[in-house]
């Protein structure tokens, strides 16, 4: 603030750019943000830097730093979103086999690692090795008999217990938001709302303990989705040294966009898959120069990754898989039959977690989140353990479905019954009939599907970090498992029919399971996320084999119409609907003929609009306003009387105007004349020094007319990221729509209760 005398502002839209006081431009908790005022903020800073640069070395030196200090951030995003995605993968890698057994010669070793530093293991038995010991052969020196199988059963739910209890503790004592998925709260803070400390450190160190935690308990859920919400933590702690990125909250959505595209690179080891799925799932505003800097973030990431090589494979996955066969135009029916598949199994998830995530809301059941963890957790390990495909980690489980059968694989799926005169090379063995262990996998597999289906319901949206790419593609996986084997044994037994004739011969490989198995999870995964093209890309790098794009393609088109055809809502928005987050979608259509003034306030009846006229309140006018209201802010008009609209003045920037005004500047009392025009008004002799508040006045908020139509306004409201819309008829005030409004208006319409949206 200045002195009456000095009182010449030029008076444009970030006229107090100057920071003439502190915190101005912030925003409160739960609010959301003004992102045409951002630009313009940023536009200002940046016109002001290029000025300068010119003066001097130094201040051009500055202006370089400035330029470079994006790319700064992403390149530390990426090398710490890759270090604690590796960090992450290798304990969860040893957690997940403390719960069976000890290695002996290192007890950080996970059962992998120990047999391969042994020099006992053999190529038949490479599971096996002195070193590595189950816990009841460490115990009662057991390694087979009933008694060995109880204790070793016994000890595997106890260490799931105690891995899942010491998780929701963490997350309920240090860190309440470390829990769920996180993409849903990603998805609205990137629209604009801020929800401080969801992206904090607390956070950051929590998710990631805990992350490691839950997955290694066995709970049905992956680390995929919130290793976003770990990156998107790093991207916003980074953002928050650089005053570019940590005084402009449009900014720092763009550095969180490509945080979330790198989160997405080492969830999945697939960089381009990453940017892809923060442009189409999670961001709001994604200019060309953030899809740069995600790609930059994505590739560090993953080199990162790749550099730490936490699966000892020299990939950046556990499940890739090279397949050495052609896929045929006649298996585009059971592809497209997995994409039915995949639909139908998105819809069903969604309704039935949604479902269950209202009662916990607003049930007794919500105040006990530790109980129902160990509930849960307790249900799925006593459950999971006889089963050898629920018993091991859900990444493991698809690996092994992904895997094509080569003459070197042990796994019970592919316990074929050999022809000795084969004299085919080893890559590439043809289709045979399936022997006792396929026909025991496929009954094991199927008692697998129907438990992951149920359990991931109930698992989903717990205190504890639950993502849910895993246990949807693992479900996808073992349906498309079972049918592949299905269609390989029809095609060798029935090899004569007209459908089988063209391309598959007597002896050739010509069906492959585990690209049904990839194409299923992929499926699956497009039912419940609704994604297509990141999908696609993220399934290609998982793989490596650019000749499955159309099979994939074919199920991720056919599993999204199925599904949209139940409900267009996947399950984030579905998450963000039943928080009440204000997320306008890009994705919805709004067709009905109503106007502005249906939905402005004030409604028929109600009592008129607070607003602020430009030189004829006091101070107590003002803070009398302000106490006795909640809004956000006050459009300024000339007077009462014309009321012709002059600008939109901030509710947190009044108080903090006046607030320093009475700190710094003599003279101000409560009796002073509050203005916004250029001049001061004239004023008695001995009238206390008035306040000059134009420099926090927008002079150019966004106006419509009340005959708009609404389905503009929303249009307006989603692609400029508006925070409220000011309504005139000929220059002259009449009320006013909020983006709350717009909400309410669009859920009104579509029969659902106005009530639900909770926050401005």
């Amino acid at each position: 603030m200045v002195n009456a005398g000095d009182m010449n502002g030029s008076g444009n839209l970030m006229d107090f750019l100057d920071e003439p006081f502190p915190d101005v431009g912030t925003y409160e908790d739960f609010h959301t943000i003004d992102w045409l005022r951002e630009k313009s903020r940023d536009t200002d800073r940046h016109r002001k830097i290029t000025s300068r640069s010119k003066e001097s070395i130094w201040e051009f030196i500055k202006s370089l730093l400035d330029a470079w200090s994006g790319w700064v951030v992403m390149l530390l995003i990426g090398l710490l979103a890759g270090t604690l995605a590796g960090v992450i993968d290798l304990a969860v890698d040893w957690m997940t086999d403390l719960k069976e057994g000890v290695c002996l010669s290192a007890f950080w070793y996970s059962h992998e690692q120990c047999c391969w530093t042994s020099n006992e293991t053999t190529f038949d038995d490479r599971d096996k090795c002195p070193q590595w010991q189950k816990w009841s052969e460490l115990l009662v020196s057991q390694s087979e008999g009933a008694s060995a199988y109880i204790l070793n059963y016994f000890l595997y739910i106890m260490w799931a217990l105690c891995f899942a209890f010491l998780a929701v503790s963490l997350v309920r004592v240090f860190a309440p938001y470390a829990c769920g998925s996180g993409i849903p709260e990603i998805k609205t803070i990137l629209s604009g709302f801020i929800i401080r400390g969801y992206l904090g450190k607390w956070t950051l160190l929590i998710k990631t303990v805990t992350l490691v935690l839950v997955v290694s308990s066995g709970l049905s859920l992956g680390k995929e989705g919130p290793l976003v919400h770990v990156a998107c933590c790093c991207g916003n702690f980074f953002s928050s040294l650089f005053s570019k990125y940590s005084k402009n909250e449009g900014k720092r959505r763009e550095v969180l966009s490509a945080a979330a595209a790198a989160g997405v690179s080492v969830a999945f080891g697939a960089p381009i898959g990453g940017v892809l799925f923060s442009l189409e799932e999670v961001s709001y505003y994604f200019p060309l120069k953030t899809l740069w800097r995600s790609f930059f973030a994505a590739l560090v990431a993953a080199f990162t990754l790749r550099s730490i090589n936490p699966f000892g494979n020299s990939r950046l996955v556990l499940f890739y898989v090279e397949y050495h066969t052609p896929w045929y135009m006649a298996e585009l029916f059971p592809f497209i039959l997995l994409g039915v598949f995949g639909g139908l199994w998105g819809t069903l998830f969604i309704r039935c977690n949604i479902a269950w995530c209202r009662r916990r809301k607003t049930t007794r059941l919500g105040k006990y989140p530790v109980l129902e963890v160990i509930v849960i957790t307790a249900i799925t390990a006593i459950i999971a353990y006889p089963n050898p495909y629920t018993r091991r980690s859900t990444s493991e489980l698809i690996s092994e479905l992904f895997n094509d059968c080569g003459a070197l694989e042990s796994s019970q799926l592919c316990d074929y019954i050999n022809d000795p005169n084969m004299t085919r090379p080893v890559d590439d063995i043809p289709d045979r009939p399936a022997g006792p262990g396929v026909y025991t996998a496929m009954w094991q597999l199927a008692l697998a599907l129907v438990f992951k289906i149920v359990i991931t319901i109930f698992t989903f949206g717990m205190k504890i970090p639950s993502g849910l790419f895993i246990p949807s593609m693992a479900v996808g996986a073992m349906a498309g498992r079972m049918v592949g084997i299905g269609v390989e044994q029809l095609a060798y037994h029935h090899h004569d029919w007209i459908i089988f004739r063209n391309w598959c011969r007597p002896g050739a490989d010509c069906v492959t399971p585990g690209l049904y198995a990839m194409v299923g999870a992929a499926a699956c995964l497009g039912g419940v996320t609704r994604m297509t093209v990141s999908l696609v890309v993220i399934m290609f790098e998982l793989t490596g084999g650019l000749e499955y794009i159309v099979p994939l393609m074919a199920a991720a088109v056919t599993s999204k119409w199925v599904a949209d055809a139940f409900g267009k809502e996947g399950i984030y928005e579905a998450h963000i609907h039943l928080n009440g987050y204000p997320f306008l979608d890009v994705k919805d259509e709004f067709t009905h003929r109503t106007l502005a003034t249906d939905v402005m306030r004030p409604r028929r009846g109600e009592a008129p609009l607070s607003v602020l006229t430009q030189d004829s309140m006091t101070v107590e006018d003002v803070e009398t306003l302000i106490k006795e209201t909640d809004y956000n802010g006050f459009p300024v008009v000339v007077s009462k009387d014309s009321e012709r609209l002059i600008g939109f003045a901030q509710r947190r920037e009044l108080i903090l105007a006046i607030k320093n005004a009475r700190q710094r500047q003599d003279g101000v009392v409560s009796n002073s004349i509050v203005y916004f025009t250029e001049d001061p008004p004239e004023l008695p002799p001995n009238s206390p020094h008035p306040l000059k508040l134009r420099r926090i006045l927008n002079l150019s908020p966004f106006t419509v007319t009340d005959h708009t139509p609404m389905e503009t306004v929303v249009d307006i409201f989603r692609k400029l990221g508006l925070r409220q819309c000011l309504v005139t008829r000929s220059g002259r005030l009449l009320g006013i729509i909020t983006k709350k409004d717009v909400l309410r208006h669009m859920a009104q319409m579509a029969n659902q209760d106005p009530e639900s949206i909770m926050f401005n």
